[in-house]
């Protein structure tokens, strides 16, 4: 019973089998092919968006890192929550790829930045002149660190925030379509239409065996991305093994079937917290719970196998309640689920 992460089951049987087609025959490489062409394509339909620039890396965090050095400079100011997955989770590589952005971590209830408390930071940051740095751009996570979702109308005043002081919004979506698939909004309701101006769309969190998607919505926002991922050895000489898995995900909305199914199993979890006198620490709107158990809870899930993380605090073995945190993935066998949330209902 795995529910440590979404990154630790399989990849999705269509995303292998468009690896067995590319893999046949000659093609060009470094992204010049035509599996890499249709994936692009596939991924600017699917956030209605044709003049969008795609891109593929494997990791969430080279997609993050590369964004953030396109839109910061060296001595720029990314603003982001205290939670953020480029501050908590990314060995600094945001600060080393753009060669010493500072990021200036800001709370919010739930993984969320609220408009008012980003605005202030702003403010307070513009006026720091020389000593301080440049404000550059502002770094969402959706869904967050948290497992809330930022609804289109979040979004879109941050966005407002932003771009009112001449700051770009990325979007770090490595569970993307975890938040939309919760959301039952369009990708393109959630992200350029309310404003995200650089997009990094997960694929190996949901199905994918190590794919992710860079989107620039305004394509002079990317002049010279193609160099910079080059420079940090993303640019794959082989690049339809990457495009192949993100266009399979793409195709007939496997992208939000697989979502829709882990944030069920997540629903299941959560009712069964909630019946054996466990607490939910924020509502479940994606496919993550983060809850405090009973101990006997978690000594009985531990005994009988359950793997997860204690959560915020990895350290808190012996606490009364545990506080922990519960992904699931789209195949997280139901059987686990089940038997997982019996020991929870207690």
């Amino acid at each position: 019973m795995n529910f440590a992460s979404d990154n630790a089951y399989a990849a999705h049987p269509a995303v292998m089998a468009a690896l067995a087609r590319a893999n046949s025959g000659a093609m060009m490489g470094y992204g010049a092919d035509p599996v890499t062409a249709e994936a692009e394509a596939a991924m600017r339909d699917l956030l209605d968006a044709p003049d969008a620039v795609v891109r593929f890396v494997a990791t969430g965090t080279a997609a993050n890192a590369l964004v953030c050095a396109q839109l910061s400079p060296a001595f720029g100011r990314i603003y982001c929550h205290e939670d953020a997955h480029i501050e908590t989770s990314e060995c600094a590589a945001p600060e080393f790829f753009s060669h010493g952005a500072k990021l200036m971590t800001l709370p919010g209830s739930g993984g969320k930045l609220l408009p008012a408390v980003l605005s202030n930071a702003i403010r307070i940051g513009a006026g720091g002149g020389l000593n301080g740095g440049r404000n550059a751009m502002v770094s969402i996570t959706n869904a967050t660190e948290w497992g809330t979702v930022y609804t289109a109308d979040d979004v879109a005043a941050l966005a407002s925030v932003a771009h009112e002081a001449g700051l770009p919004l990325h979007m770090d979506g490595a569970r993307f379509a975890n938040a939309v698939a919760s959301l039952g909004c369009s990708a393109a309701d959630v992200t350029w239409r309310a404003g995200v101006d650089a997009l990094c769309f997960g694929g190996t969190k949901n199905g994918a065996m190590a794919a992710e998607a860079v989107i620039f919505f305004d394509p002079a926002r990317a002049e010279a991305f193609d160099y910079r991922r080059k420079q940090s050895g993303h640019v794959f000489s082989k690049s339809r093994f990457l495009a192949a898995q993100m266009l399979a995900l793409a195709s007939d909305g496997l992208w939000l079937t697989l979502a829709d199914a882990a944030n069920a199993k997540a629903r299941t979890l959560a009712a069964a917290v909630e019946a054996g006198g466990g607490q939910l620490l924020q509502p479940v709107q994606s496919n993550a719970v983060f809850a405090t158990v009973p101990a006997e809870t978690h000594a009985r899930a531990r005994a009988a196998g359950a793997v997860y993380h204690l959560w915020p605090d990895k350290s808190a073995e012996g606490m009364d309640p545990v506080p922990l945190r519960l992904v699931c993935a789209w195949d997280s066998p139901d059987e686990d689920v089940e038997a997982l949330a019996a020991i929870l209902r207690g």
